[in-house]
């Protein structure tokens, strides 16, 4: 059996780390609903770099944009991304139907350029929101600051958000707060909460190789055997367990009667950055009920190649997740100050992926006409 499927059977939902237009074109999109059980996609910054700044295939559309009028690059690429997303939206359509809403989305970021500004983000949002025109889009806010508002405010508007860059456990616990608020404003208004979904992602191998360069640094060679590799899982298990006190009682009891939906966990940056770490550990350690894995798809592959699928491992041992946490604390790295650094170098990132988005939509502006190029090649 496939294993990708298996997670299905586990309360787990699978969704794809990816998206460039050929994969929606060339029906392979639909080949992974259909044969591995996808029921999401999501997007950022750096995977649009990548789509738009290493193929040929968005040079036609490019110059007929411009032949409709002066256009400036963000713009231009504004028009590539959202006739990707609407087009993979309609794709996954069928699954949001079947789902109930629970599943089907794809996400789209606002410019990471506006991460520490709760207005701008706003306008961004609800900007994009209409321009999509979609209810099975999720708008991708991050953890901030100044995101964290945003994401209560947007919420309140009735929109689907995916909360990126999440990494502590403290500020997941922040971004629960801004979902029920959220919901509660979108009801006191008249608004239908059983149409809002929204999911936390929360990073995580990124982690791991942020905490093993300190221990690095440290030397401590007992330290560094004891949670190397460990802490990332560790940190999941503990928002996980988070999850499952802030998603039960009476004020959530009051939402859920009214049709709420559980904001769910999606595991997010679940590639083994590590070689000398199992390719799937991101996935295999991760399986939960009511979670998300949103995976890259050279580590889908090798999961559908080789995964273990082993139910509920993100509930197993959690007093162990607690002692690794407690050891690395002790040994001299503090995991809130790695989680702190890691959401100013996930927004430098993104920002950075942008740069390069916007000048690959420059550079392929002006690059040769497809025949020319064709016949260059040959």
């Amino acid at each position: 059996m496939n294993p990708l499927t298996q997670l299905e059977t586990c309360g787990q939902a699978v969704w794809l780390d990816y998206l460039k237009r050929s994969l929606i074109e060339t029906g392979e999109l639909a080949r992974l609903i259909e044969r591995d059980g996808l029921r999401g996609v999501t997007s950022n910054p750096s995977i649009f770099e990548k789509a738009i700044g290493e193929s040929e295939e968005y040079v036609d559309a490019l110059r007929k944009f411009q032949a409709q009028g002066d256009h400036d690059v963000a713009a231009t690429y504004e028009h590539l991304a959202i006739a990707d997303i609407k087009a993979g939206a309609d794709v996954l359509r069928p699954v949001y139907e079947r789902t109930k809403r629970r599943d089907g989305y794809i996400s789209l970021e606002c410019s990471p350029y506006l991460a520490n500004d709760t207005e701008a983000t706003v306008a961004e949002a609800l900007r994009l929101w209409a321009a999509v025109d979609r209810p099975n889009l999720m708008v991708k806010v991050p953890a901030t600051p100044a995101g964290i508002p945003a994401i209560r405010r947007l919420l309140g508007r009735g929109l689907n958000i995916n909360i990126t860059l999440l990494f502590s456990v403290a500020v997941y616990e922040q971004v629960v707060e801004a979902y029920l608020a959220g919901l509660e404003e979108f009801k006191k208004s008249g608004g239908d909460i059983s149409k809002v979904a929204s999911v936390a992602s929360f990073f995580v191998s990124r982690i791991d190789t942020a905490v093993d360069k300190r221990l690095d640094k440290l030397g401590d060679k007992q330290l560094k055997d004891r949670v190397s590799g460990k802490v990332a899982i560790a940190n999941a298990k503990l928002a996980y367990t988070s999850y499952q006190t802030l998603f039960s009682g009476s004020r959530w009891q009051a939402l859920a009667s009214s049709g709420a939906q559980t904001q769910r966990l999606l595991w997010a940056s679940t590639s083994s950055k590590n070689p000398a770490y199992r390719d799937t550990v991101y996935v295999e350690t991760l399986i939960g009920r009511d979670t998300v894995n949103t995976i890259p798809p050279a580590t889908m592959d090798a999961f559908r190649d080789h995964g273990e699928v082993k139910a509920d491992a993100i509930e197993r041992d959690v007093d162990g997740a607690r002692a690794t946490l407690a050891a690395l604390e002790q040994g001299g790295v503090s995991l809130r100050d790695v989680t702190s650094e890691l959401v100013v170098d996930g927004v430098k990132q993104f920002s950075d992926a942008f740069d390069k988005l916007l000048a690959a939509v420059v550079r392929q502006s002006s690059a040769p006409q497809t025949g020319d190029l064709t016949r260059r090649k040959g």
